[in-house]
C-alpha cells in the first residue's frame, strides 16, 4: 500500500494522470470508430452505402443499415430547385462517412462482380469514339474511393489509362488500384513509380512515366489529359473527342508570361528540405541564382495540367532540347508549372503556340476549372462547398455553373465535403453521353455526307440547336 502514498498526497497529479488517461482513451475508441457501435448518430450521411456486395463493406457498417438518408434527386439539384439544394447543404453539415480504401480493395477483388455492380457492360459508345481513342494519365496518393469514381467517369473501353500512385502511399491504397488495374485491360499502373514530393520534380517525373508507358501502349490515341484524385470531368467523353478535334492537332494548356513572384521559382536554386508540416519535404529557396535555361529557352508558366496531342509526346519523349530543359528545371519550385507552359512555345514543336502569341490564361484554357476563393463574386459565384489553401472545394449548387462554364475538367471535388456534387455530376454526364451516342446512331448521322463537318461535330451542333429552337 505504501508504493501508492504519492497518488493520494500529490492531488494535481492524481488530476493529471487521470486525464492523461481519458484523452487517450477517448482518442483509442475514436481511432477504433466504437463510438459509432455505442452511441446513435443522427448526424451520419453514409456515402453510397450499397455499392459493394462484398461483404466485407456490408458487415462493416451494420449500425448504418437502418440509417435514414436523403433521397437526392439529380434533376433537381441540376435546376437549383431550392429544397432539393436544402438538403445538399444539410448533408454536408453532417458527419459523411464515405467508403475507405479497404472497402476499393473488396470491391475489385472479383472482376466479373465489380463490373457488374459498376454496370460498365452499359456504357455507351459511339463509332467516331471508337475511332478517336484517348490517353489518361492519372497521379494520385490517396482516396482510392474518389479515384475509383473518377475512372468510372471517365471510363471508355478504346481509351486508355496510366495510373502513377506515390510511393508514400498506403499499403491498401495500392491494393486497391493494383486490383482496378487488373479488371480492365486498358488499365495499368506506370513501370515507373516515383516518391512524389510537393512542389518538387518527381510531381513532373511521375507524369512523364505515365506518359512514356501510354506511347508505348498499343492503342492509337489521339491526345493526352493529365488528373489528379480530386479531378472530375464536366464533359461526357463523346463531347470531349469533338472539342478536341477543333483544335486540329493544337494542345490545349495554360501558358503565360511569369510575374516577377514567379520568375523567382526557377531563377534561383531550391533544396528539397524536410517541413513540420502537412508535407514532409518540400524545395525551399536558397538565393543561390541560377544559370539561364539551355538552349535559349524562354520560360513561361501556367499550370501543371494539359492535354496535348500525340506528335508533341513523341517529341518530348525523344528530344535532346527537352531532356536539357528537364534537368535545368530539376532544383526549381514546381517545375510541372512551368514545364509544359514553356515547351508549347518552342520553334517548331507540334501544336505549337508563337513566342509572339498573347498569353493563355487559366480561363481561357479549357484543361482545368479551379474557382479561386479571391476572384469569387467577381469571376465566379461564391464557393459552396469549402475552401483549401483558396481553392473551391465545389458544392452541389455549383453543378449546372460547373457543367455551362466551358471548361473540360474542374478541381477540387471531395466526398466528404459534398458527395451529392459528385453523384449529380456523373449522372450528368452519363445521361450526355446516352444522348449524345444515341443522337450519332440515328440514320441521320451514319448515312449522311457532311463536308468538312464530322459526323460527332454534327450530331453535336444539331442536337444544340435542337434545344435552342424547343
Amino acid at each position: 500500500m505504501k508504493r501508492y502514498k504519492w497518488f493520494y498526497r500529490y492531488p494535481i497529479r492524481q488530476s493529471l494522470l487521470i486525464l492523461f488517461l481519458t484523452v487517450w482513451l477517448l482518442s483509442v475508441l475514436k481511432l477504433l470508430k466504437v463510438d459509432r457501435l455505442l452511441f446513435h448518430h443522427n448526424g451520419i450521411y453514409f456515402v453510397e452505402p450499397f455499392l459493394s456486395t462484398a461483404s466485407f463493406v456490408k458487415n462493416k457498417y451494420p449500425h448504418l443499415r437502418n440509417h435514414v438518408q436523403y433521397e437526392i434527386n439529380c434533376s433537381c439539384i441540376y435546376n437549383q430547385e431550392p429544397v432539393e439544394i436544402g438538403k445538399s447543404l444539410e448533408i454536408q453539415r453532417k458527419e459523411i462517412i464515405d467508403l475507405d480504401d479497404d472497402d476499393v480493395v473488396a470491391m475489385t477483388s472479383d472482376c466479373h462482380i465489380y463490373h457488374k455492380i459498376r454496370e460498365y457492360h452499359l456504357k455507351p459508345v459511339s463509332p467516331e469514339e471508337e475511332k478517336y481513342p484517348l490517353a489518361y494519365s492519372l497521379v494520385v496518393h490517396k482516396d482510392a474511393m474518389m479515384v475509383e469514381r473518377l475512372i468510372h467517369t471517365i471510363y471508355s473501353s478504346q481509351n486508355v489509362y496510366c495510373i502513377h500512385y506515390d510511393q508514400k502511399s498506403s499499403s491498401t491504397f495500392k491494393h486497391a488500384l493494383d486490383n482496378l488495374a487488373k479488371c480492365f485491360p486498358n488499365i495499368f499502373i506506370a513501370s515507373k513509380l516515383e516518391v512524389v514530393e510537393y512542389a518538387h520534380i518527381s510531381r513532373l517525373q511521375a507524369d512523364l512515366n505515365c506518359l512514356s508507358d501510354l506511347f508505348k501502349s498499343s492503342v492509337p490515341w489521339k491526345y493526352v489529359i493529365n488528373l489528379c484524385g480530386q479531378d472530375f470531368p464536366l464533359r461526357s467523353n463523346f463531347e470531349l473527342i469533338s472539342e478536341l478535334k477543333k483544335l486540329n492537332g493544337g494542345n490545349m494548356l495554360e501558358t503565360i508570361r511569369p510575374s516577377s513572384n514567379k520568375r523567382e521559382r526557377f531563377i534561383y536554386h531550391y533544396e528539397l528540405q524536410k517541413m513540420p508540416f502537412e508535407y514532409t519535404k518540400m524545395p525551399m529557396k536558397t538565393y543561390i541564382s541560377k544559370d539561364p535555361p539551355p538552349h535559349n529557352i524562354e520560360v513561361y508558366v501556367g499550370s501543371a495540367y494539359f492535354v496535348l496531342c500525340r506528335d508533341f509526346v513523341q517529341f518530348i519523349l525523344e528530344s535532346s532540347v527537352v531532356h536539357d530543359f528537364f534537368e535545368w528545371s530539376k532544383d526549381t519550385y514546381s517545375p510541372d508549372e512551368h514545364f509544359w507552359a514553356t515547351l508549347v512555345r518552342v520553334p517548331g514543336i507540334p501544336g505549337e503556340v508563337s513566342r509572339g502569341a498573347p498569353d493563355i490564361t487559366d480561363l481561357q484554357s479549357k484543361t482545368r476549372l479551379v474557382k479561386w476563393s479571391y476572384l469569387e463574386n467577381h469571376l465566379y459565384p461564391p464557393c459552396t462547398g469549402a475552401h483549401l489553401r483558396s481553392v473551391c472545394i465545389y458544392g452541389a449548387a455549383e453543378l449546372r455553373w460547373l457543367v455551362s462554364y466551358g471548361h473540360w475538367f474542374a478541381n477540387k471535388f471531395d466526398s466528404k465535403v459534398d458527395p451529392v456534387l459528385i453523384k449529380c455530376l456523373a449522372e450528368k454526364l452519363a445521361e450526355q453521353q446516352k444522348e449524345w451516342v444515341g443522337l450519332s446512331s440515328e440514320k441521320l448521322f451514319l448515312h449522311r455526307t457532311f463536308t468538312g463537318v464530322s459526323t460527332v461535330q454534327y450530331a453535336h451542333d444539331w442536337a444544340l440547336q435542337k434545344k435552342v429552337e424547343s
